[in-house]
């Protein structure tokens, strides 16, 4: 697979994730009717609704995960397939993680009361986050990725409670002990 080809259905697959999330509904936008680059409230309306909040940092580990789960699967494909393979499963994830099952199960058992799905312009930001992040993998040796996802999910434990192994955690097989203390959080706000 060639840069031109890799190109044409990356593009071809925000445009799949971007249709499907705005006909489930979504909106494209912040129902508050601007975009702001960094939304770092997590108990508010507004989050996933912008472009950039803290779970940005999980999209981010995301593209550094699948960049390892590729090259130990499909070790014999192109950089180029296994990056197309990592946003067709960024893809399915952003759309999944949107339909109304999901988006219930969030609002059961973790910290995001308030969470009624992603705006479009915030699901397609996650997937460039994610993106990204392969890239970095791509570049930076095995154990700067494995120290970046560390650090990251170190981080953005202590400044929100929440994080991708607390989300996947809680969105899996949920612990009530977590979820209080995840909600301690939001009587510090």
């Amino acid at each position: 697979m060639n840069i031109q080809k890799t190109l044409l259905a990356i593009t071809g697959l925000f445009v799949v994730q971007a249709l499907a999330l705005w006909w489930m509904g979504h909106v494209l936008i912040c129902k508050c009717g601007y975009v702001a680059l960094w939304y770092g409230d997590v108990f508010a309306s507004g989050n996933s609704q912008h472009l950039i909040d803290w779970y940005s940092f999980g999209h981010f580990n995301h593209g550094i995960l699948f960049y390892g789960l590729f090259c130990l699967i499909a070790r014999k494909k192109s950089f180029h397939w296994r990056l197309v393979a990592t946003m067709l499963t960024g893809v399915i994830w952003e759309v999944g993680e949107n339909t109304d099952l999901v988006i219930s199960r969030f609002r059961e058992v973790t910290m995001s009361l308030d969470y009624y799905g992603d705006s479009v312009i915030n699901s397609v930001a996650d997937s460039l986050f994610m993106l990204a992040g392969f890239w970095l993998a791509s570049v930076v040796p095995a154990w700067a990725s494995v120290a970046i996802i560390l650090g990251a999910e170190a981080y953005t434990t202590w400044m929100v409670r929440d994080g991708l192994a607390l989300n996947t955690l809680m969105l899996i097989s949920p612990i009530e002990a977590v979820k209080d203390w995840q909600m301690q959080g939001w009587t510090q706000n």
